[in-house]
């Protein structure tokens, strides 16, 4: 594309590249993750690089990825699994607004299969 040879020296290649207007940023990226219908690509510690070129953002993702199958949970979905699919903020309201345990809040969700006001009722 830039002509014959062994390749630009990246200092050069950056140069040419801002006096085509394209501008590149590393991102700090802990994590990326790209879900399609039948998985998930989960990168963790990727190098990202988001560029700019005439208004359009394009990003380059460099990484090995984990493959999950599309709806295999995660680590805060396995949790909400652990509490019969009761959502943990859920538990926590009950629990607040009744004065009882955490516990004692799932264990009424639990009997009302997640219905928040009569867990509430059950426990007042």
């Amino acid at each position: 594309m830039f002509g014959g040879g062994g390749g630009l020296d990246p200092s050069k290649m950056q140069q040419m590249m801002k006096q085509m207007g394209i501008d590149i940023d590393e991102l700090d990226a802990e994590e990326v993750i790209i879900r399609t219908s039948e998985e998930e690509l989960v990168f963790t510690d990727a190098d990202v690089q988001r560029m700019d070129a005439q208004g359009q953002q394009t990003y380059n993702i460099v990484g090995d990825p984990e493959r999950r199958a599309a709806g295999e949970t995660s680590d805060s979905a396995e949790e909400a699994q652990e509490n019969e699919g009761i959502p943990q903020d859920d538990i926590e309201l009950v629990a607040q607004r009744t004065g009882t345990s955490e516990d004692a809040a799932r264990e009424a969700l639990e009997a009302t299969d997640g219905d928040l006001a009569a867990a509430v009722s059950r426990l007042e």
